[in-house]
């Protein structure tokens, strides 16, 4: 099978010829590998442990004619993004502290408005990262989705404070972000073309113990949001819609399947998300993209212990409904440890039978 082909096999709950992989690796993890693994050669990482998935934005901020770096520090720069936040962050780094945000009231909100979503800028770069990863990968597009973005625009702090406090302005926030990421979605679909894959939609409105908002608030404020952006990508021909959402998503996930998303990423064990048992809970009504350990397991875990997670998650996986994966891939994570990850997957013919 392809990549390709072997994502789409195990998103429609079909039987693969191995387990399909998805990971992402930090810049410090690449660099260990990079040291370990000469032979490797000008080699991608991504190439090197036949990873399946690859995901593709174009350039959805609210404000992208804002972004642009203020004042140059050295070690450290302060910039404002394309959600209008003014952030400090360390040069090379991947996260950044946010300074302040782009709405601070109802009456600014009212008076701004969203940069065109369908201008050509956005766009240019997504299709050709699209080009440059279709042979090699299942490549799907991505939007954020409607708690985080928002949270971008408003401030956390504040927005939760709305949830909270005043549910009709979190609503009219929540329903214009929803509208915009959707059209985003519906021309990044069309100008890729990747109908016959579909959309991740990136909402982190989890923490390790459970939403950011109580099930109540998610089903008043957010539910109908997600409705209305999903039914719109699949009636436009997505064939799948990936909700990643890191943390505890379980109270949500009956609501989520409700809304019609089709599959969940990254199923976190530290979270207490077991891949397994929601697999065996939900069976094809949805699918699994994670379940793998990046917390203990993968960087304290003997390799038995890391076979053995393996294995089981292969053995959840035999007739489709799962691809393997981690939230991400850091520092913590030792080389030699991916290594006995990455030859557990891959190591027989098809998940939990040997290859003979």
């Amino acid at each position: 099978m392809t990549p390709k082909q072997r994502v789409m096999a195990a998103l429609n709950h079909q039987p693969p010829d191995r387990l399909p992989l998805f990971d992402g690796f930090w810049s410090e993890f690449a660099r260990a590998w990079r040291h370990a693994h000469p032979e490797a050669g000008d080699q991608e990482l991504t190439d090197y442990y036949g990873i399946d998935v690859a995901i593709c934005v174009a350039n959805e901020a609210a404000f992208p004619s804002r972004a642009g770096v203020l004042e140059d520090r050295g070690t450290e720069v302060i910039e404002r993004d394309g959600w209008g936040r003014l952030l400090r962050r360390k040069k090379d780094a991947f996260f950044a502290d946010e300074l302040d945000s782009a709405l601070h009231s109802r009456q600014e909100f009212d008076a701004t408005s969203f940069e065109d979503p369908l201008d050509d800028s956005r766009y240019g770069a997504f299709v050709s990262q699209v080009a440059a990863q279709q042979e090699n990968r299942c490549v799907f597009c991505k939007i954020g989705g409607p708690y985080l973005r928002t949270a971008f625009v408003r401030g956390q702090e504040d927005f939760l404070t709305d949830i909270a406090g005043d549910p009709a302005f979190a609503r009219a926030q929540i329903e214009r972000m929803a509208e915009h990421l959707k059209v985003i979605a519906l021309e990044s679909l069309r100008r890729a073309d990747l109908y016959d894959t579909g959309v991740w939609i990136y909402d982190d409105m989890c923490n390790n113990n459970g939403p950011m908002m109580s099930p109540r608030q998610f089903e008043t404020l957010f539910l109908p949001a997600y409705r209305d952006l999903v039914q719109s990508l699949k009636q436009a021909g997505a064939a799948k819609v990936i909700l990643h959402c890191d943390g505890n998503l379980t109270p949500l996930l009956d609501m989520v399947l409700d809304a019609g998303v089709d599959g969940v990423n990254p199923v976190e064990p530290k979270a207490g998300m077991d891949l397994v048992v929601l697999k065996e809970r939900y069976g094809r009504r949805l699918s699994f993209l994670g379940g793998m350990c990046n917390a203990r397991v993968l960087p304290k875990g003997t390799k038995e212990e890391i076979v053995a997670a393996t294995e089981r998650i292969k053995e959840a996986g035999r007739d489709g409904g799962v691809v393997i994966g981690t939230h991400s891939i850091g520092p913590d994570v030792p080389v030699e440890h991916y290594d006995w990850y990455h030859e557990a997957v891959r190591n027989l013919a098809r998940p939990g039978r040997s290859d003979t």
